[in-house]
């Protein structure tokens, strides 16, 4: 009997904490561990189905973290990120058929890493401009385009916002918005590409219930967090997230 959602035991092994851990990410720590949930879950199905079945689950996410954060946001970064990330989504779109999907999350492994690498071997002195805007562009279509791809969108845009060395409510809260517009704008494209089918949005109602497990703790997290344990478990989730998206991309074939 085809049953119109996922029975295997283990993928609920494997989707169940990867949505705890991109609820905690979208909510209270958006640079790292959000970012892991479509890997973990493309260990039991393709990674279009992973980031299909995410999409009712990130919808819940975003509206719990935009209720949570919505007095936090730095609003004229917002409207330099978005447009950008919007861009992001277009490429995406238009080149979603044409891509391996494990080679994008690969590139996107090696840029994180990168990144880490350069804070920890040059850290930026307390006094040290933020990047340029120029750069920002740059990154953040990146964002907007792993996002589409795989939900991965958070290591590109962090490569930028983290230097700015924003509290951590105004970072949660920013990213937030941002990776909202972002999930938004995915809803039409996905359904154009044949990825909101029966089986992966009733799959996704069976893994709904946990949204709000990992938002909670994620806005807790934020709202008590000092700024220096914060961005150390913001790296931590970069480096975790770099690690596994290069052994998908690279190492695992």
């Amino acid at each position: 009997m085809n049953l119109p959602f996922v029975s295997d035991p283990f993928f609920y092994a494997v989707a169940i904490p990867a949505v705890l851990m991109l609820g905690i990410s979208k909510s209270g720590f958006g640079a790292g561990f959000g970012s892991l949930a479509v890997p973990l879950m493309a260990l039991a199905v393709t990674v279009p189905e992973a980031a299909a079945m995410l999409m009712p689950v990130l919808f819940v996410m975003d509206m719990l973290g935009l209720a949570a954060f919505r007095k936090h946001f730095d609003m004229k970064l917002i409207r330099f990120l978005v447009p950008y990330g919007l861009l992001g989504t277009l490429v995406g779109t238009l080149s979603f058929k044409l891509l391996d999907a494990r080679l994008v999350a690969g590139v996107v492994g090696v840029f994180t890493l990168l990144f880490l690498a350069q804070r920890l071997l040059f850290p930026p002195r307390p006094d040290s401009p933020p990047p340029p805007k120029w750069l920002g562009a740059i990154l953040t279509t990146m964002a907007g385009f792993t996002s589409f791809i795989a939900h991965a969108g958070g290591p590109p845009v962090n490569a930028y916002v983290i230097p700015m060395r924003l509290p951590p409510l105004v970072f949660a809260a920013t990213m937030s918005v941002f990776f909202t517009a972002l999930n938004l704008s995915k809803w039409v494209p996905y359904a154009w590409l044949g990825l909101l089918d029966l089986r992966n949005m009733a799959t996704s109602l069976a893994l709904l219930p946990f949204a709000p497990v990992g938002v909670w703790i994620g806005v807790r997290l934020a709202h008590r967090i000092k700024p220096l344990l914060f961005y150390r478990l913001v790296y931590t989730g970069m480096l975790l997230t770099g690690l596994k998206l290069v052994w998908d991309g690279f190492l695992s074939r």
